[in-house]
């Protein structure tokens, strides 16, 4: 296998370069042959039908070089014995000739291929995606008398045959019958990212794998736009995969990542460089051919204009912004923002309480190998901006069952964020005693004031009501995607500075642990989505703004003095 690192794959796209490694181990005869067969093809729906010779960019022609000089010849060059690389991964923006490219990329195999009998497919999320590539290499069958007499067109099959040798280009529907008795030379794949919402995707994307290990020659060929949602799936996967990739981090690789996106702290930049039109052309390939910024501005300014939700989908797709987090993470999507969001002063509950009108706590309790954290959010006097402080509890038995995290959890507990309970019943009582502190504040509504997760809550609610702390007070918040309001507004609070915190670790360290996903079409950060990393933190503050946005009043009036100088 061979390193396909690209470390300077910025660079590259700024200097209007092709981001693949300088020195690519290529059969030299066969890419050169290759490139020549793909200039002679003709662009079939543009008038005059002209070659791609006189109309593609060179950075095509760099990736038709790589596909098809990335393999061992035998002696006599009759037959490729073996691929350097069988996975090709193109990120790539609209409208920058991608289906095109790659309808020609498969007539340019068909043409070069040696094998009787090979099968080519052309594989998309729908029959739709599918048949467009297909009618693009019908067309450039149709638009050269040479290829049209090597060629049979079953149109009503959507198939290519090769009168020559019998080889077939194929569409596929993406399904689980895609691999059936097929073994196929080539396959191309158009729009993944569509195939990331897909259950089953993983497990079809790993049968076109398998099925072309059977043939010296087979490769896959991944072209797609970034996601116009959060990254799910197999997009996820493989977009992940082709980033480490070019990045060095993992270079026993078979696959080549060819990706035009803008680096991750540029993407997360608040100023948005990328907004600029000037700097458009670093991740449009195909400017001033098949696309030209003055075309994208018009509909540039009105998704601006329509917000943030309109602005992140056109930017996804015609500038490969990762929608979400606008970087290349799966993280929560206020996580951008916590940081810039620290009033330190809030560090301690009583600066929170002195300066609130009203508050509601959040919880969220765990078991014996798991956190247990409590949230409050203060809604302050006057500016009406949500002020945040958190609390979290572990047993013993979490240090010896999480080794992985024991160090940010002695961190945690020298900060004073983290109390190291001996049982269960100790950090129940532990979390209600700060309940009954804020309740004595006069700052909890009477109603829905203290919100948690029912799920193993018996001896907190035990608790509670050892504290005269009980319902219409304590109220149960419905989880997963009912948590929708919370997971998406809480990060516009963040964004807008309308949400400050005490910069407490405990807090940073879950806000980064949180993954971020699409489950029907609603945004969710769950323990299971987040896997072994711990967010009880953040659930637990999820809890509270569900509360806070219901625009409680407070039961009572709040002397801050008298009731500091009763704590002191």
């Amino acid at each position: 296998m061979t390193d396909f690192s690209c470390l300077d794959w910025f660079e590259k796209l700024k200097a209007g370069r092709s981001p693949l490694p300088d020195a690519l181990p290529l059969d030299h005869e066969e890419a050169r042959l290759a490139v020549e067969t793909f200039n002679k093809l003709r662009l079939p729906d543009v008038p005059g039908q002209p070659l791609l010779r006189d109309v593609a960019g060179q950075w095509a022609r760099d990736f038709v070089s790589a596909i098809f000089g990335l393999v061992e010849m035998n002696d006599d060059r009759t037959m490729i014995v073996n691929r350097k690389a069988r996975k090709f991964f193109q990120l790539v923006p609209k409208k920058n000739s991608k289906t095109t490219n790659g309808a020609a990329i498969m007539m340019t195999a068909m043409i070069r291929n040696r094998r009787p009998n090979a099968e080519f497919l052309l594989v998309g999320p729908t029959q739709a995606t599918a048949e467009r590539a297909y009618e693009q290499a019908e067309g450039m069958v149709k638009a050269d008398p040479w290829l049209s007499k090597r060629f049979h067109l079953r149109e009503h099959l959507k198939t290519i045959e090769d009168r020559k040798n019998g080889a077939k280009l194929r569409i596929r529907s993406f399904d689980n019958k895609v691999m059936t008795g097929a073994k196929p030379v080539g396959v191309l794949v158009d729009e993944l990212h569509e195939l990331g919402k897909i259950s089953y995707a993983a497990k079809v994307m790993t049968q076109i794998e398998g099925g072309i290990v059977a043939n010296a020659e087979g490769f896959v060929i991944i072209i797609t736009t970034q996601s116009d949602e959060p990254p799910t799936g197999i997009f996820k996967d493989e977009l992940k995969l082709a980033r480490s990739i070019r990045d060095g981090e993992f270079k026993d690789a078979e696959t080549l990542p060819m990706l035009y996106e803008f680096p991750t702290a540029m993407q997360a930049d608040k100023a948005q460089p990328w907004t600029d039109p000037t700097n458009w052309n670093i991740v449009l390939p195909n400017i001033g051919k098949s696309i030209t910024a003055e075309r994208l501005l018009p509909k540039f300014r009105e998704a601006r204009e329509a917000g943030i939700d309109k602005l992140s989908i056109w930017a996804s797709q015609h500038l490969n912004i990762e929608v979400g987090v606008g970087i290349g993470s799966d993280g929560w999507s206020g996580a951008p923002y916590w940081t810039s969001c620290v009033d330190k002063s809030l560090a301690s509950l009583n600066e929170l309480l002195a300066r609130s009108e009203v508050c509601t706590i959040g919880i969220d309790w765990g078991g014996a190998d798991d956190l247990a954290a409590l949230y409050v959010i203060g809604r302050e006097r006057k500016t009406k901006r949500w002020l945040g402080w958190g609390k979290a509890w572990a047993r013993k038995s979490v240090f010896e069952r999480r080794k992985g995290i024991v160090s940010s959890l002695e961190q945690f507990e020298a900060d004073g964020d983290l109390v190291v309970a001996a049982d269960g019943e100790e950090q129940a009582m532990s979390a209600a005693a700060i309940c009954r502190r804020v309740a004595d504040s006069g700052l909890l509504p009477e109603q829905a004031g203290i919100g948690l997760d029912s799920a193993g809550v018996a001896l907190l609610l035990d608790a509670l009501e050892a504290e005269e702390l009980t319902q219409p007070l304590v109220q149960a918040v419905a989880q997963g995607w009912k948590l929708q309001t919370a997971v998406s507004s809480v990060p516009l609070k963040l964004e807008d500075r309308r949400f400050l915190h005490g910069d407490q670790a405990l807090m940073a360290w879950a806000v980064g642990n949180a993954k971020q996903t699409l489950r029907g079409s609603n945004y969710v950060v769950t323990k299971e989505v987040s896997g072994a990393a711990k967010i009880d933190p953040l659930m637990a503050l999820f809890n509270a703004a569900m509360l806070m946005f219901q625009n409680p009043e407070a039961k009572g009036a709040f002397d801050a003095d008298a009731w500091i100088a009763s704590y002191a």
